[in-house]
């Protein structure tokens, strides 16, 4: 009777266990899909316009913003400027040089524009 009673408590028990391994949730990295991991990650923007002052740490760019002409032709609206922050892990291709036309790629932190690359051309 010890026998019976083992050949079916064994596959019970083992069905038990496997229900309860397959139960508990997988531990995962977030995916993107959740968003968590991409809001956290700086998005880098680019932008080219003509430099319109130098400071130690810092720079203005005056950048034309295309708008459309009743969806047919794309003409230059009022120029606007941007402020980029300029940091020890910035690359600057060239001198900043007021007058002088500058490709910025940028992130934004904490409502500030940290220029990541500058490259100038006279």
């Amino acid at each position: 009777m010890k026998s019976v009673t083992r050949l079916l408590f064994s596959p019970l028990a083992g069905l038990v266990v496997a229900s309860a391994v397959w139960a508990v949730p997988a531990m995962h990295s977030p995916s993107p899909k959740n968003g968590s991991a991409e809001q956290t990650a700086p998005q880098t923007q680019s932008v080219s316009g003509k430099i319109a002052s130098v400071e130690k740490n810092s720079f203005t760019l005056t950048v034309a913003t295309p708008t459309s002409n009743s969806g047919q032709q794309f003409q230059e609206s009022a120029p606007k400027t941007m402020n980029f922050t300029v940091d020890k892990n910035t690359t600057i291709d060239g001198k900043l040089q007021v007058g002088s036309i500058a490709d910025v790629t940028y992130r934004e932190d904490s409502g500030k524009n940290v220029a990541i690359s500058v490259r100038v051309t006279p």
